[in-house]
């Protein structure tokens, strides 16, 4: 079961896609949506991937920030941002901390499931039914923005 709305969302600390050290406390006072997927350029990963690419702006306008996060490593996630020029950083979750935190663990890889945290690190919003090609303005609906 995905961790629920109103809990603390679990800390982190992990490398981007570029190699950079990423922190949950990196954005506080900003909203997060912090989705996880099962694998980089798998067909229902991609729309999903490309759904928040081309929702950035919407997103990026209203001061959220968003991160994917799978447990394919840099190497893998610098490919498929390359392939599909995605503008937002994707977490390398290879030791799988960020899915048993987040209790997104499929075994061996990472359930689809998506968390918005607030600015002060509380779960405010949990997807777990996702449409993999509306999903980035399915989560902005759901915020209402």
């Amino acid at each position: 079961m995905p961790l629920a709305v109103g809990s603390d969302a679990p800390t982190f600390t992990v490398k981007d896609t570029n190699g950079n050290t990423v922190s949950l406390s990196d954005f506080k006072g900003k909203k997060v949506v912090l989705y996880f997927y099962p694998k980089d350029d798998t067909p229902g990963c991609t729309k999903q991937a490309c759904s928040f690419r081309d929702a950035i702006d919407n997103y990026q306008s209203k001061d959220v920030v968003v991160l994917g996060v799978s447990v394919d490593d840099e190497a893998s996630h610098q490919a498929f941002t390359e392939k599909y020029n995605l503008n937002f950083p994707l977490l390398a979750d290879t030791n799988k901390t960020l899915v048993k935190a987040y209790d997104v663990d499929g075994g061996g890889y990472a359930k689809r499931v998506t968390y918005v945290i607030d600015g002060n690190g509380k779960i405010i919003h949990v997807d777990s039914s996702v449409n993999t090609s509306s999903h980035a303005s399915d989560v902005l609906a759901a915020l209402g923005l």
